[in-house]
């Protein structure tokens, strides 16, 4: 059985349990260590006790510095019950610092994937901290053997122009892992509000963006009631002056708390209408480039997402012919997209994502047990460097393979 050491810089991160099961359904043993940003019970893996390098905070750069060089220097105590892992992935920047550590302690010659699904803003300053950043992760992940990430605009935009690192790109997909089946065949269609009740918008994952819980207050009052917005998971509270207060005083904005992922998805996503597909988080920047998690789980229960213009989402959309695009990220811009809205109109934007393979949104078994036997492959692989003009195009990619 493969062994993977899998070092994650947030355990209550839900992206970081969904990973885990991806690889222990393909028929991986993980080991999971990393740092713990807070409490999130629905983040745990049954069977997979995760050991704790430390506590780090959302948003304070610096203290995460000096909590990785804590753990590095602990991390032989912390790991002296772990057998040698076949493979090491580190999940960010920071725990490519440990998995370094990490190789060393077990003797060398363990190979490392880079795990990266966002592009910090500071890893794009053009001044000193942002050169000392990238070079940090070029030296970092010089001997890492695979680059995973989850947009190809992140290649495009980011990791061939900006950053020193020169391993082979996989594009994992944040699609819905489905690991029991029940995704097989198309969702149930989604039906309109029955007259006189609202259409609802969910606004579902990492909350962390002001701007759209701006824009989507000022459009919900805009429209008297005609379009309610739910909110279902973790608020970065950093990024809020008050995130509670806010939304207990918006009349059609309500917050439902934490979910589990993938098991309640059908349930909170069957519980709305269209799917918040944007964030202004990093605007221009990492907003602009990623495909988020809710795109692929709202069109897999057949929701229709909402995208801005210009985005990496927005080209998804339109490549497939699906979804709502914004022109303008205000109010007004959103009334004209939606205030138009009728049963008839939402049948056929919902029919055209229906009319989408599965394959699209779903991550299945087979794909679980594919990604860890090509984990297997490179545990055995010779070490080597493929030259960036021999890496595949992943826009070219469909099933979210290279």
């Amino acid at each position: 059985m493969l062994q993977i050491l899998y070092l994650a810089q947030d355990l209550a991160d839900p992206a970081v349990r969904r990973r885990t099961l991806t690889l222990v359904s393909g028929g991986a043993s993980v080991t999971l260590a990393g740092f713990r940003r807070g409490a999130n019970p629905l983040a745990a893996v049954h069977g997979v006790e995760p050991i704790e390098l430390g506590t780090t905070a959302d948003g304070r750069f610096a203290q995460r510095l000096g909590a990785v060089a804590g753990a590095c220097v602990s991390l032989k105590n912390r790991l002296r019950d772990v057998r040698k892992p076949d493979v090491i992935i580190a999940r960010n920047l920071e725990m490519l610092a440990v998995a370094k550590r990490a190789v060393a302690l077990f003797g060398g010659e363990v190979p490392i994937v880079y795990e990266c699904l966002d592009i910090h803003r500071l890893m794009l300053r053009k001044d000193l901290i942002g050169r000392a950043l990238r070079a940090a992760e070029a030296q970092l992940g010089r001997n890492a053997r695979w680059l995973v990430t989850s947009s190809p605009a992140f290649i495009e935009h980011y990791f061939r122009p900006l950053s020193g690192i020169d391993a082979p790109p996989v594009l994992l997909e944040n699609k819905v892992l489905d690991i029991d089946g029940a995704s097989e065949g198309p969702a149930p269609p989604a039906e309109p509000p029955l007259p006189g009740a609202p259409w609802k918008i969910g606004w579902f994952g990492a909350l962390r963006c002001r701007k759209s819980l701006a824009l989507l207050a000022d459009f919900s009052r805009r429209m008297e009631g005609r379009f309610e917005v739910v909110l279902r998971g973790r608020p970065a509270y950093s990024e809020f002056e008050d995130f509670d207060g806010f939304v207990r005083g918006e009349p059609f904005i309500r917050f439902e708390g934490a979910y589990r992922n993938p098991e309640d998805l059908a349930g909170i996503y069957g519980d709305v209408h269209f799917t918040w597909a944007i964030d202004f988080f990093e605007e221009g920047q990492n907003s602009a480039w990623l495909l988020p998690n809710r795109l692929y789980e709202g069109c897999r229960h057949g929701r229709v997402p909402i995208a801005m213009k210009g985005t990496e989402t927005a080209r998804f959309l339109s490549v497939r012919g699906i979804g709502l695009v914004l022109e303008e990220p205000d109010a007004d811009s959103l009334a004209t997209l939606l205030g138009p809205m009728t049963p008839e109109s939402y049948a056929e934007a919902a029919g055209r994502i229906n009319r989408c393979s599965a394959g699209t949104w779903v991550f299945d078994r087979g794909d679980c047990e594919a990604l860890v036997r090509r984990l297997a492959a490179l545990a055995h692989e010779t070490p080597c460097r493929i030259p960036s003009a021999a890496i595949t195009e992943p826009r070219h990619n469909e099933g979210g393979l290279l």
